[in-house]
C-alpha cells in the first residue's frame, strides 16, 4: 500500500496548459462518439415504444445515457472544479416496465440528458478539441522554423503566413509562439469553458428550488428510516451478543457461587469459561462501538481513519490525502462509511487488484475519489450497496456519481459541501 500527501492546490481544476490540453482531447475523443451513440439509441428506443419494443429498451437505454453524463459530471468536478449535482427522480425499484419507462420519461432531468448529447457532440465537441489544438498548433509553428519547411509543399499557410523559405519559416515560429504565450492562458479557460456548457445544459433550470425542496424532503425521510434501521441493528447486535454472553456470565457466577464449597474444581473450571465469556462480550461490544464510530476517525480525523481503512484490504491501495483541516464529526462519519462500502463493493463485486482512493477539499467541498480496475458495471440502485450510501450522502446536500463501464474501470466520486476547522 502506498499513501501520499500531497498540497497541491490545483488539484481537480485542470489547472496547467499540458494536462488541461490532453484531458480535452480525450474528451473530444469521448464525447463524439459517446454522444452520438447515447442520442441515436435513445431516439430509435423512444420512436419503439407505441409497437411495445421501447418499453423494454427504454429503461435501458436512458441508464446508459444517466451514466454517460454521471461520468462528465464527475470529469466536471474533478478536472474543472466543476460542481454539476444530478437530480434524478427515483424509479421503484419494483416497478414494471412501462412504469419504469414512463417513470423515467417524465422525470425532467431525462430530457435534460437528451438535450444534452446533440450539445456535447456538436460544441461540446469544440470545446473539448480546442485546448489540444491551441497547444498542438504552435508546436507545428515552431517544427516549420526548426526546418520543417523543407518537406512542405511550396506556398504552404501557416496561419497567415506563408512559407516560402527561412526568413517566412521564422515568421511562423513567432507567430507560434505568439499562439503558445495566449495558450498557456487560454487553455485551461477553454477547459473548463467545456464544463461550464455542460453545467448550463445538464444542470437544473428555474425549477431548481422545488427540486431542492424534493430532494430534502426525500433525504429527511431517508435520515428517519436510516436511523431508525441502524437503532435496530445495534439492538439485535446487542440482544443476540453482547447480552447473551454477559447473561452467560451471570448464569456461571451464580453457578460458581453454589460448587465453591462442594466442588471447587468445577467452579475453578467455570471461572475460567466466564472470563473467556467476558472477553468475548467486551469484544463485541469494541466492535459494536466501531462500527457506529470508529474511534480512529474521532481520535485522529477522515485521512487517517481512510488509512487505517485501505491497510485492512486484501488488495493494493494508494490514498492520497489533502485535507488541511477537519470537516464536522458527522460529516466525517458519512465520508468514512462511505468509502468503506464502495471499498466493500470493489473488493467484493469487481474482481480489482488495485484500488486508489483520493481525498482532498477545495471550493467548499470535500471530495472523494475511489477507483478500481476491476470489471466495471457497478450501478446505483437494483439493491446495490450505492443507494445506502446516495441517501446517507443526501443528508448532508452531498451527492454520489459512479462511472463504471463495463470492462471497468470504475471511478466513484463523492462530494460533500463543508468547512474545513
Amino acid at each position: 500500500m502506498t499513501i501520499d500527501s500531497k498540497s497541491g492546490s490545483g488539484r481537480g481544476t485542470g489547472r496547467g496548459i499540458a494536462p488541461a490540453a490532453v484531458r480535452g482531447l480525450a474528451l473530444s475523443l469521448v464525447s463524439l462518439p459517446g454522444a452520438v451513440l447515447c442520442f441515436v439509441l435513445s431516439v430509435v428506443s423512444i420512436a419503439l415504444i407505441p409497437i411495445g419494443v421501447g418499453i423494454v429498451t427504454t429503461p435501458y437505454v436512458l441508464q446508459g445515457v444517466r451514466a454517460f453524463a454521471n461520468g462528465r459530471r464527475v470529469l466536471a468536478a474533478e478536472w474543472g472544479g466543476v460542481r454539476i449535482p444530478p437530480t434524478y427522480r427515483p424509479v421503484p425499484e419494483d416497478a414494471n416496465p412501462w412504469g419504469r419507462t414512463f417513470g423515467m420519461l417524465g422525470d425532467p432531468a431525462t430530457w435534460r440528458d437528451l438535450r444534452w448529447l446533440p450539445v456535447d457532440m456538436t460544441a461540446g465537441f469544440v470545446t473539448a478539441l480546442l485546448p489540444a489544438v491551441l497547444l498542438l498548433y504552435p508546436l507545428e509553428g515552431l517544427a516549420i522554423a526548426a526546418g520543417l519547411w523543407r518537406v512542405l509543399t511550396e506556398g504552404y499557410w501557416y496561419g497567415f503566413v506563408r512559407v516560402t523559405g527561412q526568413g517566412s519559416a521564422l515568421g511562423a515560429g513567432a507567430l507560434a509562439l505568439a499562439l503558445l504565450f495566449l495558450a498557456h492562458f487560454f487553455v485551461p479557460r477553454l477547459l473548463h469553458g467545456h464544463f461550464l456548457l455542460t453545467r448550463a445544459v445538464l444542470g437544473s433550470p428555474g425549477g431548481e428550488l422545488a427540486e431542492r425542496v424534493r430532494v430534502l424532503t426525500e433525504t429527511r425521510r431517508d435520515a428517519v428510516d436510516t436511523s431508525a434501521a441502524e437503532l435496530r441493528r445495534i439492538e439485535r447486535d446487542l440482544h443476540d451478543g453482547a447480552q447473551a454472553r454477559l447473561v452467560a456470565v451471570g448464569m456461571d457466577l451464580g453457578t460458581i457461587e453454589a460448587l465453591l464449597d462442594t466442588d471447587p474444581a468445577k467452579a475453578k473450571e467455570l471461572i475460567a469459561q466466564a472470563r473467556r465469556s467476558s472477553v468475548e462480550a467486551l469484544a463485541e461490544l469494541r466492535e459494536l462501538v466501531r462500527g457506529i464510530h470508529p474511534p480512529v476517525l474521532a481520535e485522529r480525523g477522515l485521512g487517517d481513519a481512510v488509512r487505517a481503512l485501505a491497510l485492512r484490504l486484501p488488495v493494493a491501495t494508494e490514498v492520497s490525502v489533502d485535507l488541511p483541516g477537519r470537516a464536522q464529526a458527522p460529516v466525517e462519519s458519512a465520508a468514512y462509511f462511505a468509502v468503506s462500502e464502495v471499498l466493500t463493493n470493489a473488493v467484493k463485486h469487481s474482481g480489482a487488484d488495485r484500488v486508489w482512493i483520493d481525498l482532498h477539499h477545495t471550493d467548499g467541498h470535500l471530495r472523494i475519489g475511489v477507483t478500481d480496475n476491476g470489471r466495471g458495471g457497478a450501478v446505483i440502485g437494483a439493491g446495490s450497496g450505492l443507494t445506502g450510501v446516495e441517501r446517507r450522502l443526501g443528508t448532508f446536500d452531498g451527492v454520489l456519481a459512479v462511472s463504471s463501464p463495463a470492462g471497468g474501470p470504475t471511478m466513484v466520486t463523492v462530494e460533500i459541501p463543508c468547512a474545513l476547522s
